[in-house]
């Protein structure tokens, strides 16, 4: 109360609404010019408008006499413009720039809210805004000057000779037909920025006559901002109760969900999906994953989902295959569409990915080549038929991308043979249409179908590698004594004291075998460095028999050897790569498989008269710790001993040096002015393996 008796009323306005100028009124916003260029002393030259995209563009003389402007520049311009010439298609006729136009864009997207006001005698006139045009100058006169530059350019290196001119009206012509154009096609068409630039460009401009400030049409037209009459019939809007003004003031939150930013014709959200019916929902579902288990399709259908209800209308939209649900090939690819890629039917479409569903439910692998020779489709339509379902293994094929899911097969059998008669059927269809051979219609093993990767952890192998040895204990003990009689009456002067040999009871060798499962492809079959179930030098709970040690240690050190003669630097990670291919290249039963521990590698290559260099790398680096081991073969017998070991000192102290330094540092240590060359033939040499 007492804020209203500081803030007393001091006049009250009547306030009307003009309807005659709704929805034909516009504000213009013009650019900020000099003070002494004001809008009376402009002259609008020409206007136009299109209605539909509410753009105008306005053309507008410039006062040339006025103090202002720079005659010199407006000259340059029109000279860079127009050229030297004057004709009708010259845009400055009088050879000076004497005009400017202005084109509009949209300041708000919604001007429901604004008005224009007038006030007369007492009374405040509103009419409502149509639309405001922000007016900025456009600059399409630099670009007639670009190309008049470029066409004076053209024609000064064209040249007069016509035999160019006949050479150059010769082109090649290729001739393409254009590919049916589907309804996604299309659809991505129509919305694309050059389709939309295309369609605004279409629209015709509608000129307009443009009428001063002080013109009598002008004063008329003024009158239309005023209420025609005063009647309380024609101001209804007006007159509101309490509520219903409130209520015009602040309006339901309808606007702010109209602004809100629309998804996707394609995108539902979750929310949204399950307000529908759930034979609609398993479809979308279905449609957008296309591979899904049964228990992930009722997690996503929410709680409360009666299961007996999903199954029943997951069958119709998807196939069972390896205990996963595939969506179907008609769902993907309905009646009357046809591929993005080549163009064929749908129907052509749905048998080849029939064929690529059904090898999948006679084995987890699949081969691209074999998809494709028997369905006769380009190679990008296979390669979608495996992408809905399966993941690209190097030099293995395609495999399922889910594993086999046995709760659902043994939960429910019924639906399991249901959907084997299915597959009954449809491969009786793909045999007549594809007269498919023998070796397609022979199903894999049924291990391989049901086998599906395992994640065994390294605790699990040590137990499961005690439990083996504990099995076979016996069987060790009995081959131990054979080997030890044999080396008794084969080698008497060099047998050992085998009184002092102790079978060990604990089955684990004390060393651990050499990581190579980052090599296992090279191994052609070796398990831990032996070829199974071959080799008569086997290892008695991780020693080697007498006689043997010997022979390995000398295979060992002249691979090590020959090894760092030819790189002179290595780390241990690239070192047991190496000798994982001298493995391969091996014959089964050669002494080195016996099993090389890391430790044993490592202490061959110190005794061979190699150094570890003990590089400084950053403790943030993403490097191994078998990278981090760097060996170095101290002398070689070459000319670049001396070189090699001053580089090893420097890299010794810094992981990372510059060119400079180690010039420097080569010239100081070997008394020899080095050059650039013969820097990096000594790095080249020396580093070759590692740098």
């Amino acid at each position: 109360m007492a804020n209203e008796e500081d803030d007393p009323i001091i006049q009250e306005i009547d306030v009307f609404l003009a309807r005659s100028l709704l929805e034909k009124l516009y504000l213009f916003q013009y650019p900020i010019r000099p003070a002494s260029m004001t809008y009376d002393d402009v002259t609008h030259l020409s206007a136009k408008i299109k209605p539909k995209q509410q753009k105008v563009e306005l053309e507008m003389a410039i006062d040339t006499l006025n103090p202002n402007y720079c005659r010199s520049k407006g000259e340059q311009i029109a000279l860079n413009v127009d050229g030297t010439c004057t004709d009708e298609t010259s845009t400055y006729s009088s050879k000076l720039m004497d005009k400017q136009t202005f084109c509009s864009s949209q300041a708000a997207s919604n001007v429901s809210r604004y008005a224009a006001a007038v006030y007369k005698k007492g009374e405040l006139h509103l009419t409502p805004l149509h639309g405001i045009l922000q007016l900025r100058p456009s600059f399409t006169y630099l670009d007639k000057a670009d190309a008049k530059h470029r066409e004076r350019e053209a024609a000064n290196e064209g040249g007069d000779s016509s035999q160019d001119e006949a050479e150059d009206d010769v082109k090649q012509i290729t001739v393409r037909f254009s590919r049916p154009e589907t309804e996604q096609a299309r659809q991505r068409r129509v919305q694309s920025y050059e389709f939309l630039q295309k369609r605004q460009a279409e629209e015709h401009w509608v000129h307009l006559h443009y009428y001063g400030l002080k013109d009598s049409r002008s004063e008329h037209e003024r009158q239309y901002l005023f209420s025609q009459g005063h009647g309380l019939a024609e101001n209804t809007e007006l007159i509101k109760s309490p509520s219903e003004y409130l209520m015009m003031l602040m309006p339901p939150s309808v606007e702010e969900e109209n602004e809100k930013p629309v998804a996707p014709s394609n995108v539902l959200s979750m929310a949204q999906l399950r307000t529908l019916p759930l034979a609609d929902q398993i479809k979308i579902l279905m449609k957008n994953v296309k591979v899904m288990p049964f228990s992930n399709l009722l997690g996503l259908l929410g709680s409360g989902t009666d299961p007996t209800a999903v199954l029943r209308c997951v069958q119709q939209v998807a196939l069972l295959v390896q205990g996963n649900w595939v969506v179907k090939s008609d769902v993907l690819y309905p009646k009357d569409t046809s591929s993005p890629h080549s163009g064929v039917p749908a129907e052509v479409l749905c048998r080849g990915r029939d064929f690529v569903m059904w090898k999948f439910t006679q084995d987890r692998w699949v081969v691209r080549k074999e998809v494709a020779a028997v369905t006769k489709l380009c190679p990008e339509d296979v390669k979608d038929f495996l992408e809905h379902m399966s993941v690209a293994r190097i030099n293995k094929g395609w495999e399922f991308m889910l594993p086999y899911d046995e709760d659902f097969v043994k939960k429910h059998p019924d639906i399991v043979q249901r959907q084997q008669m299915l597959w009954m059927g449809i491969q009786a269809k793909l045999e007549k249409v594809y007269n498919l051979l023998k070796e397609h219609l022979t199903p894999k093993k049924q291990e391989a179908q049901s086998a599906h990767p395992l994640l065994v952890s390294g605790e699990q192998r040590v137990n499961m590698a005690k439990a083996k040895v504990k099995q076979n204990f016996g069987q060790l003990e009995k081959e131990f004594q054979r080997q030890k009689a044999e080396m008794k009456s084969s080698d008497g002067s060099a047998r050992p004291d085998v009184a002092n040999v102790r079978i060990k009871e604990e089955p684990v060798s004390l060393e651990e075998p050499m990581d190579t499962s980052a090599h296992e492809g090279l191994n052609n079959g070796l398990v831990n460095g032996l070829h199974p179930a071959q080799g008569p030098l086997d290892p008695v709970n991780g020693h080697l028999p007498g006689g043997c040690i010997d022979r390995v240690a000398q295979e060992l050190k002249a691979f090590v050897s020959s090894t760092f003669k030819k790189q002179f630097v290595l780390t241990l990670s690239e070192l047991k790569r190496l000798f994982n291919l001298h493995l391969a290249s091996l014959p089964p039963g050669h002494t080195l498989f016996s099993g090389i521990s890391d430790k044993m590698l490592q202490d061959m290559v110190l005794d061979t008269g190699c150094k570890q260099i003990l590089v400084p790398f950053p403790p943030q680096t993403a490097a191994s710790p078998d990278e981090l081991k760097v060996y170095a073969l101290w002398e070689a017998g070459d000319t670049y001993d001396q070189h090699r070991q001053v580089l090893l000192e420097i890299f010794s102290k810094n992981y990372r040096v510059r060119r400079n330094v180690i010039q420097s540092q080569l010239s100081q240590e070997c008394g020899e002015d080095l050059n650039k060359q013969e820097v990096d033939r000594v790095l080249k040499v020396s580093f070759c393996s590692l740098w």
